[in-house]
C-alpha cells in the first residue's frame, strides 16, 4: 500500500517581495484519489502532480499549496482518508485559498459529507472548483444545488456498489469461491490459481482439530501452540483464540466452501453484518484440496456443540444456563453423581500440612444434605486406578464389545421404519404450486365467491405444509442416522488403536472412550463407555 503523501510547496520568504510588488497569490490545493492498485496507484499519483504542479504554474494568481491523495475505495466515508481530513484542518487553519479536485464523486460519494465540507468551505470562503462539472462552489446560489451535487456523488458510488455486490452473487451462484490466504492458515494460491496445500501448515491444522476433539479448550490450544513456537496465519508468535475457533468451524478445510456468509448492510458505512438467513448461501463441495477428513470436521463440529450445550452444574454464582467447558480435567465432564444424578467437582483437602485430592457432588458441596444426602466422597488416584482397570477389561472384550456393536448399527440402519419417496414428495409440492398458481389465474375471472376460492388455497396450503415437514422430519432423521454411523467408525477406530495395556492414568484415552462415568457408592463406579457398554469396577 503506498503511504499517503503530501507535496507541499515551501512559501517565498516575504522579506523578499511586498505587496506593492507583486499581488497576493491565492494558495492552491489539489485534492484526488488514486488506484488502489500499487504500480498503477504510483503512477497515477505522479500523472496528478505533474497535471495540477503545471496548472497551477500556468495562473499567475495561483501558488501551489499542496497534493493531497487517498486511495480510491475510501470515497464514502471521510473518516477513513486521512490526506483529505488533513486538507480540510488546513482549510480550517486559514492555509488554504482555494481547492481543486477532477470531480464531485472524486471529492465525496457520501451526500452527507459532500454537504458539510462544502458548506464549511463557503463559510471560510474557501471555493472548491470541481473540473469536470465545471462547477465552482462559491458560485453556488442555492442549497438545492448543493444538495444535488453530493446526491449525484452519492447515487454514482451506490450504482457502483450494487454492481460489485451483483457481480460477487452471480459469483457465488456459479460456485467461484475466493480465499483470503493472508488469512487463511494452510493455504496458499497454486501456479494454476487455485488453492494448494502447505504442509507445514496444514499439520498446525490437523494438529489443532485433533486436540479440540482430544478435549483440549481453545485456550490450552493457545498456550501449546505458543510455547512450541509455532506461527500463526498472519507469521506472529501470539495466537488469538477467535483465529482457533474459526479454524475448526471452517468447511475450507474439508475441501468445501459455504458462500456468502456475510454481507454488506450498508454500502456507505460498509458495516458487516453475518447472514442468518436474510440472503441465500451458497455450499461449494469438492472445491480444492482437503486437509482433513470430513469425519473429523463432523466430529469436531458436534464436540463443539456439545460443550456449547453444557447445562451448569451450579445455581450459585451462576451468570447463564450454561456452563462452562473445562479441558483440564476429563472427569470434569464425565464423573456424575449415582444419587442425585449432578457432576462432581474435583477438590482439594489439606489438613496437618497433608494434601488430598478427592472428587464431591456438587449438590454436597453446596447444599450440604438438602439435595443429596448420602453421596460418596472418592479420592481421586482410587478413582483413576478403577477407570483405568475398566479400561483394561474393556480391551479384553473388545471382540465381542465390537460384535454387539456392529449388530446393533445395522439393525439401525436396515431395520428403519416409515421409509418415505424424498423424490415423490418433492414432485407432489411441484404439482400443488402449479395447481396453486392456476388456481389464483382462474379467481381472477370467476365470480364464484371469495371464500370458495379461500378454501380451496388453504387446503393446498395445508397439503404442501404437511408434504414439508415429512421432507423436514426425513432430513433430520437422514442427518441423525449419518452421524451415529459417523461414531460408531470412530469408536471401532479408537478401539483398534487404543492401547489397553496401559498402567497409568490418561486423561485424553479417557475421553475417547468413555461416555460417563457414574459413582454408584464408596466401593463402587460404573463406567459406561461410548456405544452403550457398561462396566461396575469396585474402588480400591
Amino acid at each position: 500500500m503506498l503511504a499517503p503523501k503530501t507535496v507541499s510547496i515551501i512559501p517565498a520568504n516575504p522579506m523578499a517581495a511586498t505587496t506593492m510588488d507583486k499581488p497576493r497569490q491565492l494558495r492552491v490545493a489539489a485534492y484526488c484519489r488514486v488506484s488502489t492498485d500499487q504500480e498503477e496507484q504510483q503512477s497515477s499519483y505522479q500523472a496528478q502532480i505533474d497535471y495540477y504542479t503545471d496548472k497551477i504554474a500556468q495562473n499567475p494568481e495561483w501558488r501551489l499549496a499542496g497534493i493531497f491523495a487517498d486511495e480510491g475505495i475510501t470515497g464514502v466515508s471521510a473518516k477513513k482518508r486521512t490526506e483529505f481530513i488533513k486538507l480540510m484542518k488546513l482549510c480550517e487553519k486559514g492555509k488554504i485559498d482555494l481547492v481543486l479536485t477532477k470531480s464531485i464523486s472524486r471529492f465525496s460519494r457520501n451526500t452527507l459529507d459532500c454537504l458539510t465540507y462544502i458548506r464549511m468551505l463557503k463559510e471560510r470562503g474557501i471555493p472548491i472548483i470541481f473540473e469536470k462539472e465545471g462547477i465552482n462552489t462559491m458560485q453556488m446560489a442555492s442549497e438545492m444545488s448543493i444538495s444535488m451535487l453530493g446526491s449525484f456523488a452519492q447515487a454514482e458510488s451506490e450504482s457502483i456498489s450494487h454492481n460489485v455486490t451483483w457481480g460477487k452473487r452471480k459469483s457465488f451462484k456459479s460456485g467461484k469461491v475466493s480465499f483470503q490466504y493472508a488469512r487463511i492458515l494452510g493455504y496458499e494460491k497454486g501456479e494454476d490459481g487455485k488453492p494448494r496445500v502447505v504442509p507445514e501448515e496444514a499439520e498446525i491444522v490437523r494438529r489443532i482439530f485433533s486436540q479440540y476433539l482430544n478435549g483440549h479448550s481453545i485456550n490450552k490450544i493457545k498456550k501449546e501452540l505458543e510455547q512450541d513456537g509455532v506461527m500463526s496465519s498472519t507469521g506472529k508468535p501470539i495466537w488469538s483464540p477467535a483465529v482457533i475457533r474459526n479454524i475448526i468451524r471452517n468447511e475450507k478445510y474439508i475441501g468445501d466452501a459455504l458462500l456468502q456468509k456475510t454481507y454488506v448492510v450498508d454500502f456507505l458505512t460498509k458495516k458487516i453484518k453475518k447472514n442468518n438467513g436474510e440472503l441465500p448461501q451458497y455450499y461449494v463441495t469438492g472445491n480444492h484440496e482437503a486437509i482433513i477428513s470430513k469425519e473429523l470436521f463432523n466430529r469436531v463440529q458436534e464436540e463443539i456443540a456439545r460443550r456449547g450445550n453444557k447445562r451448569k452444574v451450579s445455581e450459585k454464582n451462576a451468570i447463564t444456563e450454561h456452563g462452562k467447558y473445562s479441558g483440564k480435567y476429563a472427569l470434569t465432564e464425565l464423573l456424575i453423581c449415582g444419587r442425585c444424578a449432578t457432576a462432581y467437582r474435583r477438590v482439594t483437602w489439606a489438613r496437618n500440612g497433608n494434601k488430598r485430592i478427592v472428587w464431591r457432588c456438587v449438590n454436597r458441596l453446596e447444599y450440604g444434605k438438602k439435595y443429596c444426602k448420602d453421596s460418596p466422597t472418592v479420592e481421586e488416584y482410587k478413582l483413576q486406578d478403577a477407570i483405568m482397570r475398566a479400561i483394561t477389561l474393556m480391551g479384553e472384550a473388545k471382540d465381542e464389545f465390537v460384535g454387539t456393536l456392529k449388530d446393533s448399527l445395522r439393525l439401525a440402519l436396515t431395520g428403519k421404519a416409515d421409509q418415505v419417496d424424498t423424490f415423490a414428495i418433492k414432485k407432489r409440492i411441484d404439482e400443488l404450486n402449479a395447481v396453486m398458481l392456476d388456481l389464483v389465474q382462474v379467481s381472477v375471472k370467476s365470480n364464484a365467491g371469495a371464500d370458495y376460492f379461500d378454501d380451496k388455497f388453504k387446503e393446498i396450503s395445508d397439503e404442501i405444509k404437511k408434504l414439508q415437514e415429512t421432507l423436514k422430519k426425513q432430513e433430520q432423521r437422514q442427518m441423525i442416522e449419518q452421524n451415529n454411523n459417523l461414531r460408531m467408525v470412530e469408536i471401532f477406530r479408537i478401539l483398534d488403536n487404543a492401547d489397553f495395556s496401559l498402567a497409568e492414568y490418561d486423561d485424553v484415552l479417557v475421553r475417547r472412550l468413555i461416555e460417563n462415568v457414574k459413582v454408584i457408592s464408596e466401593t463402587k463406579i460404573q463406567v459406561t463407555f461410548k456405544g452403550g457398554f457398561e462396566i461396575e469396577q469396585g474402588l480400591q
